[in-house]
This record gives C-alpha cells, structure tokens and sequence, in this order.
C-alpha cells in the first residue's frame, strides 16, 4: 500500500504514472527479501543530498550482494527528470531501489547482474515544525554486522524496527528509543537521534549497528558551523533522562522534538529549533 499520493515508478528505463507493477512472486527480492533502497526528499524546490542518498543505494546494494546497475549520476538525472512532472512547491519523497531477481549458490546468494531497479516518487507533505513526538523503551534491539546486514538500507532489516514501534504504540507512546547489544542507545526505530545538555548537543557514536544518516551528518556539520559543540559518544537511557532537550533526524521528517522520554518530560528548546533553522537555510541555499 502506498504512503503517499501522485505517485510515479521509473522501472524498465522509463517513467510510468501510478505504482507500477515491478516485482514477479519468483523474483529472488519477492521471496528471500533482498531488497534495498534509499530515501530523500524534494521540497520548496529544492532536493537536499540527492546524490548522496542515490550513492548510499548502491553501497548498500553492495553489501547485500546485489549488483548496482545505475551510476550515481545516472540515478540523480532519472530522479530530477521524474521530479519535473510536480509543481514546483509539492513535496516529494525520493525512493530508488534495488532487488535480486534471480539466486545463485543454492538460490540463496543472488546471482551477480541478476538486478531490478525502480524509483518511486510520491507527494508526501513535509512535517509541520510543531510536530513533536513520545519515547519509551522497547525489549527489540539493533542487530549487529555479524547477524545481519545493519551497513545497508536493507528491507529485511525493517521488520524489527516494525516491532519496536508498534511496541512503543501498543504501550502509548510515539516512538521507541533502542539499544544496541551491549545495552547501550543507538536510535529510534524510525531515526537517529540527539539530545541537549547545558547548549552542547550529544549523539550516539555510530558503532555499526545503526545507519549512521545523511540527515544527521547534515545536522552534525551544521550545528559544528554555526559553533555548537556536538559530540558522538556512547549514551545509556540515563543520560537521556538528565537532557535537556532530546530531537530526532531523519530524512522524512528532518527534525522531529521529543517532549517524553517515559516519564521525563521535556520542552522543544532552542537548539531544537536551531538546527531546523540551519538545515533550512542550508537547504535552501541550493537553490
């Protein structure tokens, strides 16, 4: 089912209107779940990272064994040439993928150049900057290299991040912050995460257990730039607990506050409001 509306699928090198049909039931993505994708954004016209997000596609593609079959120059063209059909003003959110469409070894490993690739484009509103969301814990952690694929944007990693969301639901909150093996906080289920104390910003070091994202390097460099300290270090729920403000990053939504964090309360303070000013004006500045 699709998130958003006036969808458009480049498949089989051209653009269709409507979710295309692309994925046959004996197609190796469809029945051992190796697919992966990316996700980016265009909005008041302007697409930030595109080709950053089109280069992460295929790393991760490579990682999961997947031939990549699109350049990275070649993919950000398609993506602006499909981009053109939209007003101007309408956001859109920016999906490439790839699948294996046949094994190999045992039909298991997939067959090298054996590769579907689509792009999806969808009209998907860009969040207010008043939303704001909840955080408990969940008992679901992140994998780590040696039991999954966690260097990819891999479909097959999502499952577990279904479950820790609908965890959090289930016990009335938004959103679950997680742990790594050892215990320690990694992300959300959907986002990386920061938090704020005394006007320095903290965030989990990326240790290979979560995608370390675009959005949140974008954050990072921003914040650096505009003299805000920002650390990556490793961080336990207690140090979430004594923070002053806590915000989310990812591409969907860019910044998203948090006001709990399962009983500590917290306001969207101004460096939560900072680094959505900064990212705005650096994104617009590619205009």
């Amino acid at each position: 089912m699709a998130t958003g509306t006036n969808i458009r699928t480049y498949f089989d090198g051209r653009w269709h209107d409507g979710d295309a049909m692309i994925m046959r039931a004996a197609d190796h993505g469809s029945w051992l779940g190796t697919t992966v994708f990316d996700g980016a954004r265009r909005f008041e016209g302007v697409a930030p990272d595109l080709e950053a997000h089109c280069a992460r596609v295929n790393r991760s593609a490579e990682a999961l064994m997947i031939t990549p079959t699109v350049a990275t120059k070649d993919m950000v063209d398609i993506v602006r040439e499909g981009l053109a059909s939209y007003p101007r003003d309408a956001a859109i959110y920016i999906r490439p993928m790839y699948w294996a469409i046949e094994g190999g070894d045992l039909g298991i490993v997939p067959k090298p150049g054996a590769t579907g690739f689509a792009i999806s484009l969808e009209e998907i509103p860009m969040a207010p900057p008043t939303t704001v969301t909840t955080l408990t814990t969940t008992r679901f952690r992140r994998p780590v290299l040696e039991d999954a694929v966690v260097n990819a944007k891999a479909g097959c990693l999502y499952p577990n991040n279904a479950r820790m969301l609908a965890e959090a639901r289930a016990k009335g909150y938004g959103n679950a912050l997680v742990t790594d093996a050892l215990g320690n906080v990694a992300e959300t289920a959907s986002a990386n995460v920061f938090m704020v104390v005394d006007g320095e910003v903290f965030t989990p070091i990326a240790n290979g257990t979560f995608l370390a994202g675009i959005t949140r390097a974008r954050h990072i460099a921003n914040l650096r730039a505009d003299g805000i300290a920002v650390h990556e270090t490793v961080l336990t729920f207690d140090d979430f607990r004594k923070a002053d403000e806590v915000f989310l990053s990812g591409n969907m939504m860019k910044v998203t506050a948090v006001r709990e964090f399962d009983g500590t309360h917290y306001q969207p303070g101004p460096i939560t409001k900072r680094v959505r000013e900064l990212y705005w004006d650096w994104a617009l500045s590619e205009r």
